[in-house]
């Protein structure tokens, strides 16, 4: 026997002024409560397998008139067992399938083939239907039952986690010459090719240019594992915490298109407008339609 799951949130979904219990399993599967679902469609409710009977019922008949019901039946036969955060367990439906449920019984009622006391049942699917989207239906659960912040955070780390590894690796070089050749020549600055040394702005251009555009997040985490031991000092790299399967990938396709718009462009305002359409900063919107004259602002903030 499958080991029974625990919720760790729960809410109540409202759709149509029709409350269902929904929640969130310590596996991530979106779940409706069996009882809530039977309510939402207009069926009277019972629970447990009698519940779920109750709602094969009505699709036996609806496959026996001919409407296309796909798995809804082995689904609504084989409901998932539970432990809410109160009470005993429960069962419930991963909830994708009020969708299905409801684009079933609307086809049949529109060939025609319910029975007048069965009329209800698809009212109550139209109303839902124009409630929700079946793409919506898990952002309409987390929102009811708490887990959207807690879901947006997982997503943020699990790109963390692609891009950025736990402990500096030995520094080799990753930045080339032309990166820098290049944001001299558009910045009209002086270059030296025998020297190391960059002017502090670089290094604000170079987050701008990279890090910000690399992924979600990635900048602000390496600023907070690698901190500065002196004012415009740190003391790794950044690139350092970039992980070699995906992170340094990354970094190295994004220099290489820079470094191509670097050679293309004639003048700074020109590469920083092309750079912001074709790979804009996370968190930013890219511009359209900006004057050169605006453009020229907006690059000196």
């Amino acid at each position: 026997m499958d080991k029974i799951k625990k919720a760790i949130y729960e809410g109540s979904l409202t759709l149509s002024g029709i409350e269902i219990p929904a929640y969130v399993l310590e596996d991530g599967t979106r779940i409706l409560s069996q009882r809530g679902l039977q309510k939402s469609i207009g069926l009277s409710r019972s629970a447990g397998k009698a519940g779920a009977r109750r709602i094969a019922i009505f699709l036996t008949g609806m496959l026996d008139k001919g409407i296309e019901i796909n798995d809804l039946n082995t689904r609504v036969d084989n409901p998932t067992i539970f432990k809410p955060l109160r009470g005993s367990l429960a069962h419930g439906y991963e909830a994708t399938i009020l969708a299905d449920l409801c684009d079933a019984i609307f086809e049949a009622n529109k060939q025609g083939k319910l029975l007048k006391q069965q009329k209800h049942v698809a009212e109550k699917c139209e109303m839902l239907m124009r409630a929700f989207a079946k793409v919506g239906i898990i952002a309409l659960v987390d929102e009811a039952t708490g887990y959207q912040e807690v879901r947006d955070r997982l997503a943020l780390q699990k790109i963390l986690d692609k891009y950025l590894r736990e402990d500096f690796a030995k520094w080799a070089k990753t930045f080339p010459d032309e990166f820098y050749q290049g944001l001299f020549r558009l910045k009209e600055w002086q270059y030296n090719p025998l020297s190391v040394k960059r002017p502090g702005i670089v290094a604000y251009w170079t987050k701008d240019l990279i890090y910000k555009r690399l992924a979600p997040g990635v900048l602000t985490e390496l600023q907070k594992r690698n901190p500065p031991v002196k004012p415009g000092r740190r003391k790794h790299k950044l690139f350092g915490l970039l992980t070699d399967d995906y992170g340094i990938p990354a970094l190295k396709q994004l220099l290489t298109n820079v470094i191509f718009l670097f050679d293309a462009s004639p003048n700074w305002t020109f590469f920083y407008r092309a750079l912001q359409r074709a790979a804009p900063k996370y968190g930013d919107t890219i511009p359209l339609g900006l004057t050169e004259k605006e453009d020229e602002v907006e690059n000196e903030k």
